[in-house]
């Protein structure tokens, strides 16, 4: 009886949202609303303030609220350590991962794992927006460049570098920048910040740059590159293909930046299921050595 209540009240603390609560635990909103109403009458105490408009969570929801997110962790916790005592991954798997990268690398590598791995539900996310891997309930988020937020668990699963290319045409009629001084005698083809990044003499620089094509999507910017519009900094898997068969040149590669990676990243307060550390297995063992295969081909 006492834990009537208590994940409606949580999932609704963490949402925001009666209807929010009742789509997350796959429930009624009536339902929801019923439970939380049970649970206020048991405790006597106001949990959440409620308007047409929203919900917000009182004093004493911010203190209950505490110790049930706790208790539902642990409770997650114990649940997860049984299933690390079975073999075969199952259940479901929230991700989420940025829109090009994961469309092109990231989801055909889930598919082979659930064919591999048929007892498991997989939920892909894909988006530009960093969000928040503990409101979003996700298990697992994959991540590029460097990482902002220290409060996370990260493994790095493979190597990412940018780099500065252009088509031969264009190089025909540009002679190749061998500094990055000489980017100013450029067009080059802007994402949405008005810098590039470079490592020079072991530090990182900025070198603002400028051009006639502004686009925050990284095809367009590499269609725009191939027509011999400009130059371009992109990821490697924009553009290793391209540069492998020719259509691209890399330029400033003694610039080229390092230490930047790709990145699996869960909460810290999450046990790593069998499951979610599977799956990071999974990827770092088929992204690494793409990654590794390329470069020794460029080299």
């Amino acid at each position: 009886m006492n834990w009537e209540g208590v994940c409606e009240f949580v999932a609704v603390a963490e949402t925001g949202s009666f209807t929010a609560a009742a789509r997350q635990l796959n429930i009624s909103t009536a339902q929801v609303s019923r439970q939380v109403n049970k649970l206020e009458n048991r405790l006597s105490s106001k949990l959440l303030y409620r308007t047409t408009r929203k919900v917000s969570i009182t004093e004493a929801g911010r203190f209950y609220y505490q110790h049930c997110r706790q208790l539902l962790d642990g409770l997650e916790s114990a649940e997860r350590s049984l299933q690390d005592l079975q073999q075969t991954p199952r259940g479901s798997l929230k991700i989420t991962a940025p829109t090009t990268y994961g469309q092109s690398r990231i989801a055909p590598l889930l598919h082979d794992f659930l064919a591999e791995y048929p007892e498991l539900e997989i939920q892909l996310f894909l988006t530009n927006k960093q969000l928040d891997l503990i409101e979003g309930g996700f298990d697992l988020a994959i991540r590029l460049g460097k990482l902002e937020d220290s409060s996370l668990m990260a493994r790095r699963l493979a190597p990412r570098k940018l780099y500065v290319c252009a088509s031969p045409d264009y190089l025909d009629r540009h002679p190749a920048p061998t500094h990055l001084s000489e980017l100013n005698q450029h067009n080059c083809l802007l994402g949405t910040l008005d810098y590039w990044r470079f490592q020079e003499r072991g530090h990182e620089r900025h070198i603002k740059v400028r051009g006639n094509i502004r686009c925050n999507s990284g095809e367009a910017l590499l269609d725009a590159a191939r027509k011999g519009l400009g130059l371009v900094q992109l990821p490697d898997y924009y553009v290793t293909e391209l540069i492998e068969t020719g259509a691209l040149v890399p330029v400033l590669s003694e610039y080229q930046q390092t230490g930047e990676g790709i990145w699996a990243v869960y909460p810290q307060n999450r046990h790593l299921s069998t499951k979610v550390r599977m799956l990071v297995d999974y990827l770092a063992e088929h992204l690494r050595p793409s990654a590794e295969s390329a470069a020794a081909n460029r080299s």
